[in-house]
């Protein structure tokens, strides 16, 4: 299996992190800004929207960052990180929804302002940076109920994603909200295969 992206990526970055967890030595090649372009008609033909990053296994080929870590899960079987049972997979998925919608949603117009220096008035970026508080206040709420990942005693997908998606939260130069089940899960995310190099490594 190859994985095409730039490890800058915060989406590839969810399928390394993925791989390192299920022990998997993905192959990763560098698409994207400053390398090759997700434009050229190649690329096109797997992904048309144009978006880093896509996974290739044999003749299969496929898009979108969340799907890719949970066919990864799937293939190897690792049912404590997608669970088969309906209920229990059902829950991991809705926080993989929910990363990849609300959540991403609030804090966009911030970060894109603040650290990828897009135009927005101030107005646009208070209102995003309170929203993306908002949102992790949701998530504080959450981990303060299961007292040790996004879906219970057991680390999943939902901490996968979500846990890259909270330390962009974390490393971000805004005025952040004190939430104390956020940082601890986090310092437990940090005993995880590859997180030095996948998540807690300076990258936005």
């Amino acid at each position: 299996m190859k994985l095409l992206g730039r490890l800058t990526s915060i989406n590839v970055r969810k399928a390394m992190w993925t791989a390192a967890q299920l022990g998997l030595d993905l192959e990763r090649e560098d698409w994207g800004i400053g390398f090759r372009s997700p434009q050229e008609a190649g690329y096109l033909a797997m992904n048309p929207n144009g978006l880093v990053p896509v996974l290739i296994d044999g003749d299969f080929v496929l898009w979108e960052s969340n799907a890719i870590c949970r066919y990864l899960a799937s293939k190897l079987g690792a049912t404590e990180l997608l669970p088969t049972e309906p209920r229990a997979r059902a829950k991991v998925e809705q926080w993989m929804d929910w990363q990849a919608g609300e959540l991403n949603n609030s804090w966009r117009p911030a970060f894109m302002a603040l650290v990828r220096g897009q135009p927005a008035t101030p107005e646009a970026i208070l209102q995003s940076v309170a929203s993306w508080n908002r949102h992790m206040g949701l998530l504080d709420a959450q981990l303060a109920r299961t007292g040790a990942y996004v879906c219970g005693d057991t680390f999943t997908l939902a901490d996968v994603v979500l846990g890259l998606a909270a330390q962009r939260w974390k490393n971000a130069p805004i005025e952040r909200a004190e939430l104390s089940a956020v940082e601890a899960w986090l310092q437990r995310l940090g005993g995880r295969p590859g997180y030095a190099e996948y998540v807690d490594n300076g990258m936005p």
